[in-house]
């Protein structure tokens, strides 16, 4: 039995039979993978801990014929607060979900699961608010995979300058003077076109470092709920679940 080391974070667990576990892990090395913990629901279970939700570290797998199995786990991080909270966990559970929605097998899972770890760091400071940070996550979600908009260039002359106008449902950006031909646009705040161009061309490790307006985070809000609507194909629970939650 051939067993390897892979760094990654549980996205998901679902319960098997009696006592086992089927766990979907984002890993760094080998993108999204399903492993099965056996016994993992014992109370004595060395998995225990290991095979929940959010739990981040270094996990020992070996490969069957249809998924690994899971031999070990050594966790670095469980991001407490995110499970004791109404609020976090929901907006924890959707980040995890989206991440599961476009994470694939074979694919290098690195920066996606960077994003989740600084996400849920971020999450934990609680420098800025829920709203924001989903935000930023979604948007970068959608960059990594190169589904969003220009921010950058007009869409109609090409220029780079007074870039103001927005057509949500071609989802580009024109520039003052092309922006005016059309009545069907929305004019963005400096602001708003600033953040999401900082967004899309950060490093991920300097996302999380700016804070916003309300009108500026309103207008994120509709532009990157319109970006994910195109793009995620099939209803979220968690997303569902996060929207019954923001509208009490």
């Amino acid at each position: 039995m051939n067993q390897t080391e892979v760094r990654g974070m549980v996205l998901s667990a679902m319960p098997i039979g009696e006592y086992d576990k089927r766990l979907v892990l984002l890993t760094r090395e080998k993108g999204k993978i399903s492993a099965f913990a056996r016994g993992a629901r014992r109370q004595n279970s060395p998995f225990l801990a290991g095979s929940r939700p959010f739990s981040f570290g270094t996990f020992t797998v070996f490969e069957g014929r249809d998924s690994y199995g899971l031999t070990g786990a050594n966790i670095s991080e469980f991001f407490p607060k995110l499970t004791g909270d109404i609020a976090m966990t929901s907006y924890g559970f959707y980040f995890l979900e989206l991440a599961d929605y476009f994470s694939r097998e074979g694919v290098d899972g690195k920066d996606m699961l960077n994003l989740l770890y600084l996400t849920f760091r971020t999450m934990e400071k609680e420098t800025l608010s829920l709203p924001l940070i989903r935000c930023i996550y979604e948007l970068k979600t959608m960059t990594l995979q190169g589904m969003y908009p220009d921010f950058f260039i007009c869409r109609h002359c090409g220029g780079k300058a007074d870039l103001v106008w927005y057509d949500p449902s071609r989802m580009e950006i024109f520039c003052d003077s092309c922006g005016t031909q059309s009545q069907q646009l929305v004019k963005l705040k400096d602001s708003t076109l600033y953040a999401l161009q900082y967004i899309v061309s950060s490093p991920i490790g300097k996302l999380f470092s700016f804070q916003v307006t309300p009108e500026v985070l309103s207008q994120m809000e509709q532009i990157i709920g319109q970006l994910i609507k195109r793009y995620v194909e099939k209803p979220l629970r968690a997303l569902e679940m996060l929207e019954m939650l923001a509208a009490e």
